[in-house]
């Protein structure tokens, strides 16, 4: 558990740790370098470096936050990776499920385990689902996403590489949108963005513009139309 500098949650937990790229939105993955860091640090959890590990012990951290939280599960994995048991993946919900009082993001780009698993698995309010949609290969994300049984739907379009022309929002109730930093981001134009909060405006759905990315992300901002993009499901007022 550590608090987050993601703009668009509070904080982190982190129940399975490592992953496999499979798109070219994995290219340059954060959760891998920082687990490479993490690792040579000396940190426990990390010993395996980016293999998929999963963590018993802490299964039982939601437990001790006094306040109300919104987190992000998994933000050094991914909860639906294959090797992930469903055993595991159970427990997990479990926990979320035993606390309604936080807000857990889960987010996947393996909408396909997602679906094969949605039914065994319980959906409270509390639960928002989503997928990492970074350019038009990976729509299909969406449509797997939609047939969920979660209560709140959300995408991230981060890192944005390509034009999302044409999204199906309905039943989507966030998206969020973020161009890619590090060393070598590759660009995301700025019409992609328009686009998207466009079709979200008239979708009614809720757009949070996190970063314009870059080698220096805190140089290039946030700023789009010249104010802040911070929208989110409704849901969030529960707490």
């Amino acid at each position: 558990m550590a608090q987050s500098s993601i703009e668009w949650t509070e904080m982190t937990w982190n129940p399975t740790t490592g992953c496999t790229k499979i798109t070219a939105g994995c290219k340059f993955c954060y959760a891998e370098v920082m687990s490479r860091r993490l690792k040579a640090m000396g940190v426990p959890k990390y010993q395996k470096g980016f293999r998929i590990a999963v963590h018993e012990d802490q299964l039982s951290i939601p437990y001790t936050w006094k306040k109300s939280k919104v987190v992000f599960v998994n933000s050094m994995s991914d909860l639906f990776h294959k090797d992930v048991p469903l055993e595991f993946i159970k427990k997990v919900f479990a926990v979320m499920n035993d606390n309604p009082q936080h807000v857990f993001q889960v987010l996947t780009k393996r909408a396909d385990v997602l679906l094969k698993y949605h039914t065994q698995l319980k959906w409270t309010h509390n639960i928002w689902m989503g997928v990492s949609v970074e350019d038009d290969r990976v729509t299909d994300r969406i449509d797997l996403l939609r047939q969920t049984g979660a209560r709140v739907k959300f995408l991230s379009c981060e890192p944005l590489i390509g034009p999302l022309p044409a999204l199906n929002l309905a039943g989507i109730d966030w998206v969020i949108v973020g161009g890619e930093s590090g060393h070598k981001p590759r660009p995301m134009d700025t019409d992609w963005v328009l686009d998207i909060q466009d079709q979200c405006e008239k979708a009614g759905v809720s757009f949070f513009f996190k970063q314009w990315g870059g080698t220096n992300k805190k140089k290039t901002g946030r700023i789009l139309n010249g104010r802040t993009y911070d929208e989110m499901p409704e849901l969030v007022a529960f707490l």
